[in-house]
């Protein structure tokens, strides 16, 4: 097998950490410490490993984090008032609340309570208003927005591309394609998105010059779907049962990689694609919230 078309996202990520090393620097001689706030309501086992993940990066990169863990039983009341003291704390310039949330608890309601100058995540009614909007002083969410700097830095061509997008979720699938229509550089795409309704969804896949796999059904994107030397962008992370694992399970991609990497021209490994993007660009957007925020007292 030839790992030649690989698109290394670990390796971007890292070059992306280093910029972000060096915006943090600067803002250290200034006396400011960019400073982000995990919130995590309960003990779902990804949530806590997804968290300490990036507790790790933000100490790694100089951030200054804090965690407040709460427990499942926790109000919605509740939660929206420890989100009011965090965006009242000037130290903090992040806000990230884990998903998913307790049943009880309307996510949409508490994320649009974190102020958007703080929503790094890029989930407040405005920021997505922005991004739809084409205006670039919003926050993007940080997993579509790792897809698209994944396919600038690989040199992939986006301009006129067909593009096709599988899944229509709020944090991958719509700001997705909004990203990627935009009238801008590194845009201008022809976008199609696919979802479950979506009738003879693997003609639409053929046509892809570059296609972004965001359902979270695993494997599922197979080699008869995708146009010989295309990009293949695998977004999903699902658990499957393997009692020859470790915990009894793996986890895969939404593409049944070993099938489609031969005939793909380019396509991201999963783990190692597009995961390592999104925590670089949480990192990114949490010191570019420090940056704006001091802007504002200077």
């Amino acid at each position: 097998m030839s790992w030649n078309n690989l698109i290394d996202g670990r390796a971007i990520a890292e070059r992306i950490h280093a910029e972000t090393a060096q915006r943090i620097a600067a803002l250290e001689t200034r006396g400011l410490k960019p400073g982000l706030a995990f919130v995590r309501v309960g003990e779902d086992p990804a949530s806590k490993v997804y968290v300490g993940m990036k507790e790790r990066l933000c100490a790694r990169l100089g951030i200054a984090s804090v965690m407040h863990v709460l427990p499942e039983t926790t109000t919605q009341a509740e939660l929206l008032a420890l989100i009011e003291k965090l965006n009242a704390d000037p130290q903090l310039h992040g806000i990230l609340v884990q998903a998913p949330l307790p049943r009880h608890i309307r996510a949409a309601t508490v994320f649009s309570t974190v102020r958007p100058e703080k929503d790094v995540d890029g989930f407040h009614p405005i920021n997505v208003g922005k991004l739809m909007l084409g205006d670039a002083s919003g926050f993007a969410p940080c997993t579509p927005a790792g897809v698209h700097e994944l396919l600038i830095r690989s040199q992939v061509a986006i301009q006129g591309a067909e593009v096709v997008v599988l899944g229509r979720s709020n944090i991958v699938g719509k700001p997705m394609i909004a990203l990627l229509l935009q009238k801008a550089p590194h845009a201008n795409a022809t976008v199609t998105l696919c979802h479950s309704q979506t009738r003879d969804l693997a003609t639409h896949c053929r046509r892809a010059d570059i296609l972004i796999a965001a359902l979270g059904v695993a494997e599922f994107v197979k080699a008869d779907m995708v146009k010989p030397g295309g990009v293949v962008i695998d977004v999903g992370v699902n658990r499957v049962n393997d009692p020859d694992a470790k915990g009894g399970y793996r986890l895969v991609g939404d593409v049944d990689f070993a099938r489609v990497q031969p005939v793909a021209g380019r396509i991201t490994p999963n783990p190692g694609g597009v995961g390592p993007m999104t925590l670089a660009l949480l990192m990114r957007n949490t010191v570019r919230a420090a940056e704006m925020a001091a802007g504002q007292r200077a």
